[in-house]
């Protein structure tokens, strides 16, 4: 490939680092593992699984591919899940995209597949893959999907979802589209004049097959084929791993339970599991659709010798004493270095040089005393290197290629003799601060903007600072690459490691995405400010729109120490007619003016998550009427609804299901149910509805967000049945079926209005049968669809309200 000419450091990143998380331990292999790992050094041949989200992709499939068939196998995702819900916390839009691109992670770490991405946004529900592309820009997401297959050069592409419409019930868009995608773009990744400027960092790549994986979540995709029809493909993904003690379902399993955040813990399968593959384009082998491929080292030229020595390594390897096939590793390693095949070259190296760290039980990292540092600091690191081998080792050198700085060492590491060392390093005044690179920008709503082709698809940033560490192992050369971290002992949680991230000198937020002025009176704001290194001070202002004021204009602020904060109070006067608008912050420390926020993503099952997001908060004044003062609020899985009631005057008590009694509702005006708590918290609210049923019986209002499908489960005083009915259009049109209605007129009026500018999509779950006696008040539908008119319904249950509502609220 041309890059590995031009830029080798750049498109070994471009190979290699598509699914290492640089938050982790150093991963060090056991002997079962390396074993498996020595299997695989022996197989060249790549498979590329491609779907459109987070929790699309077959793990069992990725499972069985890399660890019994050894290849190396990749997941396409279209997006990274950022229009979905949160079941473990409050975090929505680009933030959830975030925590689900590293459950992906995770996820392929128990699997053993890497994984890649596209611009593309999750935008949310899209019935067909028409209005998917409309969002999308279709030619940007094929083109990304030519580039992922081209450097990654799958020798088998494996869709997850069919390209119909209606397969087995009707597709989400995103997934169909997912699927025409992979078929367009294996007609075109060979081709020069297909995207011609990616050709600047790639070459192109014709895959030999496209198959679709026929089964898809338990929808019977499978009823019309059967194993020995033309085109069929059928593997056993039900098989057993000796080295893994597990079975693929076992390990999918564990895969799967890391997509925390929707709630898709699974229990592992074991047995047969007979799956389908049929062939849409391209040339497969006879019985098995890998058999046309050689998956030896003699498709490399002078690979004969080097796959000889593996083999050897391999035969002859002690569980007892790894580290006695490192000489045959190392002598298959220079003859690796000398092949022509750029590709093979880099991916086998870094398979092989985990396999030798691992037998001779190296450990080597460099630990920086703080978690984060800001362009033109000095930062204190530490580095450690123990050899826990018989086989002699030298570390020569610690080279920090972003800073172009290389630490002599020149010390024997002998065997289980640790050695430690520090060193002052001062991070350059151009280094980019660690902002999630398809975040750095502003896009658009289906598409991130990444303008470096070479982080295009890629799954993280790479680490703000890497450490390679030079060896001589037995008089042969040896070179070991890793993110310089952040390590740290938690009291409950032992070792614990964090990305060491470049921040800001100076950050400055306000905590509330929106701020909601219901009249003319002026609102306390507090600016939080954060220090992102010692001695920060300077002044902080409000950026804001005309007809807004502050007061102060603007205050000062200084900050002694590193990551500390200081909230100013600003009072913000609107003006008097109803205005959208944003405010932003502006803070100045040495000459310089900064307008970046600080959110930190903080979940015990990622890596900590750091962004730097524009200093941007939403204002709306509007003239707004409140009825009533106090409310109790169930949360669900997780919304910022209670705050955003809390912003026009509400206050907002959080009950614990636990707890809640009749007695303890009383003191309410309304108890709102937030969304999907009867699928997150079912044995909870069967026991909480009746009392809520008795609140709204003696005068009280219960508003009940949606809810997936449930069986045999009462959520109002009278049933009615939730379907899959949803409005996935945004702007779909919004008829007031009851214009009378006192919910339509009191105390604000609703109009047609209202509905503008809706964010994401209508409502999701409507019921579509209900009793005679709940009154419908909305009625929506998508392009071509009859109405949907169950998104609101109202019913009067002794002397109070009760409302079950499919709307998206919680978004708005």
């Amino acid at each position: 490939m041309r890059l590995l000419r031009k830029a080798p450091t750049t498109c070994l990143l471009l190979i290699l680092s598509t699914s290492i998380s640089f938050a982790q331990a150093p991963e060090k292999l056991n002997a079962a593992q390396i074993k498996q790992a020595l299997n695989k050094l022996e197989v060249l041949g790549t498979v590329m699984h491609i779907a459109a989200h987070p929790d699309d992709e077959n793990t069992q499939l990725i499972a069985y591919l890399s660890n019994e068939r050894n290849l190396r196998t990749t997941y396409l995702s279209m997006t990274r899940g950022d229009g979905g819900q949160n079941l473990i916390g409050t975090d929505i839009r680009e933030y959830l995209g975030i925590i689900r691109t590293q459950e992906l992670l995770a996820a392929r770490r128990q699997d053993g597949g890497e994984q890649l991405f596209t611009r593309t946004n999750d935008f949310g529900y899209s019935k067909d893959p028409f209005e998917t592309f409309n969002v999308w820009n279709k030619e940007d997401a094929l083109a990304d999907v030519v580039w992922n297959i081209r450097r990654f050069k799958p020798d088998v592409i494996i869709a997850r979802f069919d390209t119909s419409l209606v397969a087995g019930g009707r597709m989400h868009g995103h997934h169909t589209a997912s699927a025409r995608l992979a078929m367009e773009a294996f007609d075109l990744t060979n081709d020069p004049n297909a995207y011609p400027e990616q050709l600047a960092y790639v070459e192109p790549w014709q895959p030999k097959a496209l198959l679709w994986n026929t089964y898809s979540f338990g929808r019977g995709f499978n009823s019309s084929y059967e194993e020995g029809d033309e085109g069929i493909y059928a593997l056993d993904l039900g098989k057993y791993n000796e080295l893994a003690g597990k079975s693929y379902g076992e390990i999918a399993a564990l895969g799967r339970s890391e997509h925390k955040s929707q709630g898709f813990g699974s229990t592992g399968s074991r047995g047969e599991n007979k799956t389908l593959f049929l062939l849409w384009k391209g040339e497969a082998g006879n019985d098995d659709m890998f058999d046309n491929i050689d998956q030896t080292w003699n498709r490399v030229k002078g690979g004969n010798a080097i796959g000889a020595l593996l083999k050897k390594a391999n035969s002859s390897f002690d569980f007892e004493n790894p580290s006695a096939i490192v000489p045959t590793l190392l002598e298959a390693r220079s003859l690796l270095l000398n092949i022509e095949d750029e590709y093979w070259k880099e991916v086998k190296l870094q398979e092989l040089d985990l396999v030798i760290k691992s037998a001779m039980g190296l450990f080597m990292e460099v630990v920086a005393n703080n978690f984060s540092a800001v362009p033109g600091e000095q930062v204190s690191i530490g580095f450690e290197a123990i050899n826990r081998s018989g086989i002699s080792a030298t570390l020569t050198s610690i080279h920090i290629p972003e800073l172009d700085k290389t630490i002599a060492v020149q010390q024997s590491l002998s065997n289980n003799i640790r050695l430690r060392g520090n060193e002052s390093i001062r991070i350059d005044q151009n280094t980019p601060y660690s902002q999630p690179y398809w975040l750095d920008k502003e896009g658009t709503i289906g598409m991130y903007r990444v303008d470096d082709q070479n982080l295009v698809g890629m799954p993280e940033n790479a680490p703000s600072l890497t450490a390679v560490f030079d060896l001589d192992i037995a008089g042969l050369p040896y070179r070991y690459q890793t993110g310089i971290i952040y390590k740290t002992n938690d009291r409950v949680k032992g070792e614990f490691y964090r990305p060491f991230v470049i921040t800001p000198p100076v950050m400055a937020s306000i905590k509330e995405s929106v701020l909601v002025f219901p009249d003319n009176e002026p609102k306390t704001v507090n600016v939080v400010v954060t220090s992102g290194r010692d001695n920060v001070e300077g002044t902080i202002k409000l950026t804001l729109p005309d007809g807004w004021e502050s007061s102060p204009a603007q205050a000062s602020y200084s900050l002694a120490g590193k990551n500390q904060e200081q909230s100013i109070a600003f009072q913000i006067l609107p003006p008097k007619n109803q205005q959208e608008a944003f405010v932003g912050v502006e803070a100045t420390f040495d000459g310089n003016t900064y307008n970046r926020g600080l959110k930190v993503l903080e979940y015990d099952h990622i890596p900590i998550q750091t962004i730097f997001p524009k200093s941007n908060t939403k204002v709306v004044r509007v003239d707004l009427q409140k009825k009533g003062q106090f409310v109790g609020y169930i949360m669900g899985s997780g919304d910022a609804i209670p705050q955003s009631l809390e912003q026009v005057g509400y206050e907002v008590t959080l009950l614990d299901p636990n707890n809640i009694t009749k007695e303890g509702l009383s003191q309410f005006d309304a108890v709102i149910v937030g969304i999907r708590a009867f699928n997150t918290l079912p044995q909870r609210m069967r026991v909480v509805q009746p009392i809520l049923m008795e609140y709204v019986q003696d005068g009280g209002t219960v508003i009940a967000q949606y809810n997936t499908s449930l069986r045999n489960v009462d959520i109002g005083p009278y049933p009615f049945q939730i379907s899959r009915d949803r409005v996935a259009v945004e702007e779909a049109e919004v008829v007031i079926l009851e214009p009378n209605h006192p919910i339509i007129n009191g105390p604000n009026k609703i109009t047609a209005k209202d509905f503008e500018g809706w964010v994401q999509e209508r409502g999701l779950y409507f019921p579509n049968q209900w009793d005679d006696r709940y009154t419908p008040i909305l009625s929506s539908h998508d392009p071509g669809e009859p109405p949907r008119n169950g998104g609101l319904l109202v019913t009067e249950y002794g002397e109070g309200y009760f409302i079950y509502t499919g709307y998206s609220w919680f978004r708005e």
